[in-house]
């Protein structure tokens, strides 16, 4: 079986970086893929949202150079999670467990250092939950 994404896109907002209470690092953004074609004559674009999250050293080396704007190749895998919201309603969340990435553009835009790491699926007691995952579409 194989279960693997690579994505490039940009950064929709500053990641977040963390630490489960053993202090594994865990970092968590947002990455956006546009996808454009023409239909009659006029330019379509359509941009869809990934929840990008990463563990242990790449998720420092994401906190360190990472910033809202940077241009990034992701790799890792597609993972769907099953939660409660506040109002205890059941919903699904898709979310990229990445474990490679490389910062892609020139100066000013992330510069291209490159980062990677065995950075393997949390254990069970590893799981990171966002505090909101309220606008997480359905």
């Amino acid at each position: 079986m194989l279960n693997k994404i690579q994505l490039i896109g940009r950064v929709g907002a500053d990641p977040e970086l963390r630490f489960t209470t053993d202090g594994t690092a865990v970092a968590q953004f947002n990455l956006a893929t546009t996808k454009s074609w023409k239909k009659n004559g006029e330019k379509q674009e359509k941009t869809t949202w990934h929840k990008i999250i990463a563990w242990r050293k790449l998720a420092e080396i994401i906190g360190q150079y990472v910033k809202k704007g940077s241009l990034l190749y992701v790799e890792g895998e597609l993972e769907i999670r099953e939660f409660e919201d506040k109002q205890g309603v059941k919903r699904k969340t898709h979310e990229v467990i990445i474990n490679d990435m490389k910062m892609l553009g020139g100066k000013g835009e992330g510069g291209s250092k490159p980062a990677s790491s065995q950075n393997h699926a949390p254990a069970q007691d590893d799981t990171f939950v966002p505090e909101d995952d309220s606008d997480v579409p359905l």
